[in-house]
């Protein structure tokens, strides 16, 4: 892990498109800026962890739904 240490009104750039910027520190919180191009993701954590989550979720298909599902589209057709 890079550690670096920045004061407000100080960035950091990661690649050639990506600024994040130390917009104001209080107390123990830090307020952080990121200038990011529109097809770039940023997440808290935990909702990252979410995410991941429940694409794990909808990747774990049994054989059973494949075989459910594939009968509820013959009864259709």
């Amino acid at each position: 892990m890079l550690i670096l240490s920045r004061r407000a009104g100080e960035s950091i750039y990661i690649g050639d498109n990506i600024r994040v910027s130390v917009l104001k520190i209080q107390g123990s919180q830090i307020k952080l800026g990121f200038e990011v191009p529109e097809n770039v993701g940023v997440y808290r954590e935990e909702v990252y962890n979410r995410i991941r989550e429940q694409n794990q979720k909808a990747l774990d298909v049994s054989n059973d739904d494949l075989l459910k599902m594939a009968a509820m589209w013959q009864q259709t057709t």
